[in-house]
């Protein structure tokens, strides 16, 4: 099944951490979290992608384009005719992935709807490239096919911007840096799609995917909420890229499958 992966965006509320690179390809640990989070849906079987560019896409191009030489320890032997041993393996030899133009200033909805072509009326799956999570994929797509519906989107407790304190006669007794909220639920994007899911999309560069598209799935009763309960973080600022590597180093990221 396709995973589309929205990486076009500008991240400027992170430029603080790396204002060279699209925001899908700031790191956690050695690779970029794009990479995370493929590596995520492939632990489910999915690895067939396809990767909507925009802001300094050629970044993304030239990782794929050069990922032997990014992932593997190599021997080169320069000259007029260059060869080049590697030495090493990668366990992603039977990735597909479709590195797709959808504008520069395209916003969500256009970006989605301008790789139709690629989804070729098949349902796929569809999220963001700066957000992790522990979501049971498999749970989410069996969801999806039990209501026929439109959308798919996973609905998480929004994480808590403050440390959580829990204390008993004014003694604390427990501190949590970034908990998650206990109240109602937002979108955390880990979205499945129908082929219909174009009939709401149009080729407008400011649709943003979020806003009318999802209002007007809400109002035809096509838009379902899968409910997830445990990790999910997005990295929008240089305090949230502190945290995802410090649980990747930790060997605590949740997204990390054994």
């Amino acid at each position: 099944m396709k995973v589309v992966i929205l990486c076009g965006g500008q991240g400027t509320r992170i430029r603080d951490v790396a204002d060279n690179i699209p925001k899908p390809m700031i790191p956690i640990g050695q690779y970029p979290i794009l990479w995370h989070i493929m590596k995520y849906y492939s632990g489910f079987g999915h690895k067939n992608f396809v990767l909507c560019l925009g802001y300094k896409g050629q970044v993304i191009k030239d990782f794929f384009l050069n990922y032997e030489a990014h992932t593997k320890d190599f021997t080169i032997t320069l000259g007029k005719r260059e060869e080049i041993e590697f030495h090493t393996a990668h366990n992603e030899t039977d990735w597909r992935v479709t590195l797709a133009d959808t504008g520069l200033n395209a916003l969500t909805g256009a970006r989605v709807r301008r790789i139709q072509k690629y989804v070729a009326g098949e349902e796929f799956m569809l999220t963001y490239g700066d957000g992790v999570g522990d979501i049971d994929i498999d749970k989410l797509l069996a969801f999806h096919r039990g209501h026929g519906k439109a959308l798919t989107v996973t609905g998480v407790r929004p994480p808590g911007r403050f440390g959580e304190l829990v204390h008993k006669g004014g003694r604390a007794t427990e501190f949590n840096e970034k908990p998650q909220a206990a109240g109602g639920c937002i979108s955390g994007g880990y979205f499945v799609a129908s082929p219909k899911i174009f009939d709401y999309l149009d080729d407008s560069e400011n649709l943003v995917f979020e806003q009318e598209p999802m209002r007007k799935l809400v109002a035809d009763g096509e838009l379902m909420v899968f409910e997830h309960n445990g990790f999910w973080q997005p990295m929008d600022t240089s305090r949230e890229y502190q945290l995802l590597n410090s649980l990747y180093e930790q060997n605590r990221a949740p997204w990390v499958k054994a």
